[in-house]
């Protein structure tokens, strides 16, 4: 095991910090910073801005141009080795005659996948790995668990009284949870690539699923399960124009409401049968589309389902401060037989934002 110097730990840092700064704005690419440095000195920073858009590497090449020559570079991802909307990375920073290159994680891209760490050896480049490891998968979990499952990365969240409501008996739910609690929220949608809702919240609440908060936010996409093509024309996700929308549905939805759907902006996918239009096979399709993180806020059967078949990979759960004794249950009709079949929550955090309580972390399943 390399035991890292803090100079090389100084600089990682600073990748990193690069890295953590376009959180929100690279999907379907993963973040990576990238620092260059000659004689203790920084010449060259950057990171990946925008999908099709030079990478971190290039940015910091660019930066230091010819003083680059014999300079180390520090990298949270392995720089690639394909050809997609940008040339090889790899290939830059041989050309560029960097001496050594500290990578924090390999890439499991399998168009990557150590083949940009080979080709710069080959080149006579010293290639060390490893530096800040535990800290970049941190940041690129979305990342890595789209490339280990197939899956997008699915964090799950909802609102509740401290009983596990979502609503009254009779449907009321609008603004459970107050302005800091809904803050929060618009502040984790500016962070994905996509906020998904079932139809029934949609034609319940008729949500907009939009980041509102002060100053420029990126918009998620917006996304409704609708297996028979019910999102009504009205909806503010149709007829507001504040984010792209898209909708799931299934062969039997009535092609006269695809064609007048997609008349109006809505990007609609048929995915199967309703039989086979299965949560897990809707998530697969995200991930076709380019969504690699995605929020996804109910309702009860979606919430559900996600616990159940083991596809919600985080949870962000606030309570308000009510008690309604009956109404509409969080998670629906899911049962689990036993506190040894529990779904626990690893290494929770626990956050107040004014009357509500945010307890947050990522889902173990047995």
């Amino acid at each position: 095991m390399i035991e890292w110097s803090s100079t090389d730990l100084q600089w990682m840092d600073l990748a990193l910090t690069l890295a953590r700064a376009t959180r929100g704005q690279t999907h379907p690419n993963p973040q990576v910073g990238a620092v260059l440095v000659a004689d203790g000195q920084l010449i060259g920073l950057g990171s990946h801005l925008k999908a099709g858009e030079s990478h971190a590497e290039v940015h910091a090449l660019k930066m230091a141009g010819e003083r680059a020559r014999g300079a180390t570079l520090y990298v949270t991802l392995e720089p690639c080795a394909h050809v997609g909307k940008t040339p090889p990375c790899a290939d830059a920073v041989i050309r560029a005659g960097i001496a050594r290159v500290v990578v924090a994680l390999e890439d499991p891209d399998p168009r990557v996948a150590g083949l940009g760490i080979s080709r710069m050896r080959e080149a006579g480049i010293a290639v060390e790995v490893g530096c800040r490891h535990a800290q970049t998968e941190e940041l690129l979990r979305p990342y890595l668990h789209v490339k280990a499952t197939g899956l997008p990365y699915v964090t799950l969240k909802l609102a509740t009284t401290l009983d596990g409501y979502l609503a009254t008996s009779s449907g009321e739910s609008l603004y459970m949870t107050g302005d800091a609690a809904r803050a929060a929220v618009h502040r984790l949608r500016a962070q994905v690539d996509a906020v998904c809702v079932g139809i029934g919240t949609v034609l319940a609440d008729d949500p907009r699923l939009t980041v509102r908060l002060e100053g420029e936010f990126r918009q998620p996409a917006r996304v409704v399960f609708d297996r028979m093509a019910r999102l009504p024309i009205n909806a503010h996700m149709v007829s507001d124009g504040a984010a792209v929308t898209h909708a799931l549905v299934s062969e039997e939805a009535s092609s006269e409401r695809i064609r007048e759907l997609r008349a109006h902006g809505v990007h609609v996918t048929v995915i199967g049968s309703r039989e086979t239009l299965t949560m897990r096979a809707m998530l697969h399709k995200l991930v076709d589309l380019g969504f690699v993180h995605v929020l996804i806020e109910g309702g009860s059967s979606i919430a559900a389902a996600l616990i159940k078949e083991q596809l919600a990979t985080e949870l962000w759960w606030f309570h308000a401060p009510l008690i309604l004794g009956q109404g509409m249950p969080a998670l629906g009709k899911l049962s689990i037989a036993s506190l040894r079949s529990a779904v626990t929550i690893e290494n929770p955090r626990v956050e107040v934002f004014g009357s509500d309580v945010l307890t947050r972390g990522s889902l173990k399943y047995t």
